[in-house]
């Protein structure tokens, strides 16, 4: 049964409540818990009883209401709104902090005066407050913009539109929007847009039948039929080709889509999400992206924060990918080699934290990472383009990058780089600190502004 207090509106109230899966309270306009159903106690105070306990104590281990720390309480947006709200907050739980999704309704008395308060809590598995082996990881208040954001249009089906820096984690960002889905537990389908070339790009995603074109030898479903019922999604959206997007379009205004060397209408039930580190609008102006498809794409649009943004959730990513790229050691991270890392400007973002972690985990040979590790680690990332020519082969760059240049927009000879690898496409990436999907995405410009130049 529920726990209530005394002078609770309505023991009937707090039967229903009981009855609720998930974690409710009651607590009157200073925050008084007045009733907790079971599931409550179980995740927040299974030790304890809460009746009488302000909400923001038992929840957050604070003496003040959340908005005097730094928080936003649902309860003071309901006075102002009269109506439900919902906010994103982390809540203390026996098993350490965790993110909790909060739905607050006020209950009116019979002089219509906001008197009680139910809040709901769902806690939001998308994401870790703390070093996790898989997952979005933070703390910040631009990482908590960010995840309040997904926690609210993951339940739905709009379309959403990831966006942001390279190696800032769209694709963590779309399976966690997809795992907050009630399509879930149904397929989540990438299609990695930059590495698809534009003469392959409609089989990929349609499926092609058999003898459509020279190689069809069988009938092959798509990407769009292996997502069907599930989640689409469509990384760095901005390179799809033209040709392709009036037919993208379609499949996202009808549901229909025909398989290529077909004239079947075919159904496809799928949610979508995409992502760019693109600057669709301008693409737009430039005739080089349809207007009507990035409006199609962009219902609901989320700028995951780059890693300069949030600079206090560095050490709890480093300690959560030092562990996932040296899964068979047990290593640390010295003190001094944290501060080290919050005081680098990680241009490259998570992916180029990740990178420096596994260079300095193959320079350390005890159990601990040091400062002078990530010293070296930090140092032998630098550009190739960068590293003394006395070190190279004899394999000149064309052009020099500008100082102010990042290492993606860096003009570079790629075809150097590549010959310097021997062509092997994945060790120029690495080379230059790149994932392989920008080295495919900035060899097709290099080749477009190649023809133009021609």
């Amino acid at each position: 049964m529920s726990h209530i207090a005394s002078d609770l509106p309505s023991t009937a109230l707090a039967a229903w409540l009981d009855s609720l899966p998930e974690p409710h309270i009651v607590f009157d306009g200073h925050y008084r818990i007045l009733a907790a159903n079971a599931a409550y106690r179980t995740q927040f105070s299974p030790r304890g009883s809460v009746i009488g306990r302000t909400c923001h104590e038992v929840s957050h281990g604070i003496a003040v209401p959340c908005d005097q720390a730094g928080e936003s309480c649902p309860l003071a947006r309901a006075r102002q709104s009269g109506q439900r709200e919902k906010v994103l907050h982390l809540h203390h739980t026996p098993r350490g902090e965790a993110y909790v999704q909060i739905e607050l309704v006020p209950l009116r008395d019979t002089q219509g005066e906001q008197t009680w308060f139910i809040e709901k809590m769902e806690p939001l598995r998308v994401a870790q407050s703390a070093p996790a082996a898989s997952g979005l990881i933070g703390r910040s208040p631009a990482f908590q913009t960010m995840l309040e954001l997904v926690a609210r249009v993951g339940p739905s089906e709009a379309a959403v539109l990831l966006l942001g820096e390279s190696g800032t984690g769209k694709e963590l960002g779309a399976r966690a929007v997809h795992e907050a889905s009630t399509r879930a537990a149904r397929p989540l389908v990438v299609v990695d847009c930059a590495s698809l070339p534009e003469t392959l790009f409609e089989s990929e995603l349609f499926g092609h039948e058999k003898g459509a074109f020279t190689g069809a030898q069988a009938a092959r479903a798509g990407l769009v039929e292996a997502a069907h019922g599930g989640t689409l999604f469509l990384d760095e959206v901005g390179d799809i080709p033209l040709t392709m997007q009036v037919k993208l379009l379609r499949l996202l205004e009808s549901g229909t889509y025909r398989r290529v060397g077909s004239t079947e209408l075919r159904r496809a039930d799928v949610r979508l999400v995409s992502a760019t580190h693109r600057d669709l609008p301008r693409l737009v102006a430039e005739g080089r992206f349809r207007e009507d498809l990035f409006h199609r794409l962009a219902t609901f649009p989320i700028r995951l924060p780059a890693l300069r943004e949030r600079p206090g959730d560095i050490p709890l990513l480093a300690v959560s990918l030092l562990s996932r790229v040296a899964p068979r050691r047990r290593l640390s991270l010295a003190a001094d080699a944290l501060q080290r890392l919050s005081r680098h400007a990680f241009t490259g973002n998570v992916r180029e934290l990740r990178n420096v972690l596994e260079r300095a985990a193959l320079l350390t040979d005890g159990d601990t990472v040091t400062a002078p590790v990530i010293e070296r680690a930090l140092a032998a990332g630098l550009p190739l383009h960068a590293v003394p020519a006395a070190a190279l082969p004899s394999v000149s760059l064309a052009r020099a990058r500008p100082a102010a240049a990042t290492a993606e927009t860096a003009p570079v000879d790629l075809q150097a780089v590549l010959a310097l690898h021997s062509g092997r496409r994945e060790a120029a990436a690495q080379a230059l600190g790149w994932s392989v999907r920008t080295l495919y995405r900035r060899l097709a410009e290099q080749r477009a502004l190649n023809a133009r130049a021609g």
